[in-house]
């Protein structure tokens, strides 16, 4: 359920007509190198009465200087003016910005408060990123403050700035609360922090200059009575610039949109939960409530101002996106890893390294840092997968369409399976076990009906000739050694028949998993540096 998107895409830039409620000929045109507006209007006094320098010239003409606070003013209007971004920002960084980013980084400088509700892979962490940077560029604001989860905090977020706004300063809240204290009073452009540091640092925060708050990953925030949201409410202040972004703002339940209004937009809902769920839902019986009829225009109304790219309207992006979702392992498989790392430490030495015992290694590395090893006498020992898993949830959820899951370890498939069934999703299974005629039906199924939403897949046993173009998101749960297989199985969902864009998610914790994707990026296979690679992660 997903508001659309108020955009500029398709309008000329140099003239574009004016959406005025006045008849006649009317333009909006760009003019001074950028500096000024001329606008033609049948009625130039509505806006010379609001905008106190513009000037009005004969035939019906408006001169006026083209800020952000002018040309909030015209749209409001109903005159259509662009974000001056659009001529008098240079673009930061090395990249070229794609069209639908443009328009994103334009809607967000017009609006304090705003949701981008770009789908997964467009690329709306870059146009949040130049949007601020234009405001930082014309002292509007002067601080920002990311929030998002850890998974994100440098593989996403200061890896991007590094990218799009590499001329500002950039820290990353890590660490105990003395020590995410001392990050914040450094006085960085940028600092970026996870929710529950939001929290532990509320009070030092609102003091902290931040005149921008970016939300990524906004669901988080969909239910206003978590101390989440109560904590995060009481630090927004009325001038305060708020950007609210995901991919899917109400995709568990109508009702999502509540807590995510109340923070953006609080008179587009009322005051009182209870009222808005009676807005939207039906009550069947005690425990069972279903959306009326009118639920999705109630909730496109409640998410405003907001926009809105699919990947499939991205016609510039790539068809293949690739992403990095950093992990922390637990407290028990960190143990368990160093643990290993040092007992194979202590056991080459003296002794040659062979590609054999070194692949026997990395792979008992590897079960670490997905969930479960086999130890020396055959058995399972299983860790905590909750940080693994919470992402990947966050994932699924941000996905518009099926996703598949590649796991390349038996014992894992069976522990993430489960933990998905659990929760309500359904979840097929593709690995070794899975006769020929059970693993063709169940790709049929999954192509042709909408469960099951998940497919996990241990990645040699689907790699080859298979389509699954139901699905547009792949997730590596952990890596693979095998080039051939990375590539054959991310190309099952890039297939004809595919409709839509595709993202390559890859979830990553533990040094050897960061190591093996690097080789995969740069089309390595890993077997080929086998060695190289063991040497490296033990010294």
């Amino acid at each position: 359920m997903y508001p659309s998107n108020p955009r500029l895409t398709g309008k000329k830039l140099k003239k574009q007509k004016a959406n005025s409620c006045n008849s006649g000929e009317k333009y909006v045109q760009i003019i001074r190198d950028g500096r000024a507006l001329l606008l033609k209007l049948r009625n130039p006094q509505q806006v010379t009465a609001v905008i106190p320098k513009s000037k009005e010239l004969p035939d019906n003409k408006v001169l006026v200087n083209w800020g952000l606070d002018e040309t909030r003013v015209l749209n409001n209007l109903k005159i259509a003016a662009p974000s001056p971004i659009q001529k008098q920002y240079k673009w930061a960084g090395n990249l070229t910005p794609f069209t639908h980013q443009k328009t994103t980084s334009a809607f967000l400088t017009l609006n304090r408060r705003a949701f981008c509700f770009n789908e997964q892979g467009t690329g709306k962490t870059a146009s949040a990123i130049w949007a601020s940077d234009f405001l930082l560029d014309r002292k509007i604001i002067n601080r920002v403050l990311v929030i998002c989860p850890l998974s994100i905090m440098d593989s996403a977020w200061r890896d991007d700035l590094s990218k799009f706004a590499p001329h500002r300063s950039v820290d990353v809240a890590y660490g105990n609360a003395k020590q995410r204290r001392e990050i914040l009073a450094q006085g960085a452009d940028y600092v970026i922090i996870n929710y529950d540091g939001v929290a532990i640092l509320a009070d030092e925060i609102s003091e902290g200059g931040f005149d921008l708050i970016i939300v990524d990953e906004a669901t988080h925030y969909k239910n206003a009575q978590t101390i989440r949201w109560k904590t995060l409410n009481r630090l927004i202040t009325s001038g305060q610039w708020l950007w609210m972004m995901t991919g899917t703002p109400a995709a568990q339940s109508p009702l999502d949109a509540y807590g995510l209004a109340k923070l953006v937009n609080p008179k587009s809902v009322p005051r009182f939960f209870g009222s808005f769920r009676d807005q939207l839902m039906i009550k069947i019986t005690n425990f069972k409530w279903v959306p009326r009829d009118t639920a999705t225009d109630t909730v496109f109304r409640a998410l405003q101002p907001a926009i809105r790219f699919t990947k499939d309207e991205c016609l510039d992006l790539p068809p293949m996106v690739y992403t990095k979702r950093e992990v922390p392992l637990t407290r028990q498989q960190k143990k368990y890893y160093e643990e290993l790392r040092k007992k194979l430490v202590m056991d080459i030495t003296g002794e040659q390294i062979t590609a054999v015992n070194a692949a026997v290694a990395m792979n008992k590395l590897l079960q670490i840092s997905v969930g479960a090893i086999y130890t020396d006498d055959g058995n399972v020992l299983e860790f905590d997968i909750k940080h693994r898993y919470k992402v990947l949830r966050e994932v699924i959820d941000e996905s518009s369409q099926k996703v598949l899951v590649f796991v390349p370890f038996k014992h894992a498939i069976a522990i993430l399976t489960e933990k998905l069934r659990k929760d309500g999703i359904t979840t097929e299974v593709i690995q070794g076990s899975v006769s020929a005629p059970q693993r063709t039906q169940i790709f049929k199924t999954f192509q042709q009906t909408p469960d099951p939403r998940v497919l996990v897949i241990q990645p040699q046993a689907a790699a080859h000739g298979v389509t699954l173009t139901a699905a547009n998101t792949v997730v590596w749960w952990g890596p693979t050694s095998s080039l051939e297989t990375y590539a054959q199985a991310n190309a099952r969902v890039h297939r004809p028949g595919q409709a839509h864009k595709c993202t390559v998610v890859q979830l990553h914790g533990s040094a050897v998993e960061k190591r093996v994707y690097t080789l995969l990026d740069k089309r390595i296979d890993v077997h080929t540096k086998m060695i190289e690679l063991y040497e490296e992660l033990l010294d």
